[in-house]
């Protein structure tokens, strides 16, 4: 084969390669939407979950979400966020910390987050795992906090089961499991002070 052949060849083998990523990346963005739409849910949902990384021991607790607020329950803390402000309280301290959370805090703290981040800034691409999907994000913004992310998603259900990303700080981890459409009052987002009255309240905003 000539140089002259060889050229058309890889310009042909690029073309090829290309128009399959471009496929790829679009079947990635479909699964990608529909289990955006399950988890938005109008009235909320919620899960159990299990979360560890190398630089922290494994948690476990219970989340319940809605479009942007979010509940978090686990043994050391218990987080709301009414779409925002946060209210964190440390049990071991009996402290209420109350704060504005930035994006890269929201993240750490709700890994649903993906729900709208995938939509733009990141590279997709799809492959099939037993009866999951795996969707990988990787960012083409550097500023980015998310640089990488697995997304391990029921080819049935279309919902998540597992979400790993990678941070500054390392890879997380976070199973999912127990996920549940369902009415979920806006009161469950708010913190109520009544509830803890020898709590001692930090306002860092």
């Amino acid at each position: 084969m000539d140089f002259k052949k060889r050229l058309l060849f890889i310009i042909f083998l690029l073309s090829f390669l290309g128009k399959i990523n471009a496929v790829n990346d679009t079947q990635a963005k479909v699964v990608l939407d529909k289990t955006a739409a399950c988890i938005s849910n109008k009235d909320g949902a919620s899960a159990n979950f299990q979360m560890s990384s190398g630089k922290i021991a494994t948690t476990s607790g219970f989340i319940a979400i809605k479009g942007k607020k979010f509940y978090a329950h686990t043994a050391q803390a218990i987080v709301w966020y009414d779409g925002k402000t946060q209210w964190t309280y440390m049990k071991k301290t009996n402290e209420i910390n109350v704060s504005t959370p930035t994006s890269a805090q929201q993240i750490s703290m709700n890994p649903y987050t993906f729900i709208n981040m995938y939509r733009s800034g990141y590279n997709l691409t799809m492959k099939t795992i037993g009866n999951n999907y795996q969707v990988y994000l990787s960012a083409t913004d550097t500023h980015k906090v998310i640089k990488e992310m697995y997304i391990l998603i029921n080819k049935n259900s279309y919902q998540p089961v597992q979400i790993k990303m990678h941070q500054k700080d390392g890879w997380m981890t976070i199973n999912i499991t127990n996920f549940k459409t369902k009415s979920i009052p806006n009161s469950t987002f708010i913190f109520r002070a009544k509830d803890y009255p020898t709590a001692e309240i930090i306002d860092l905003r």
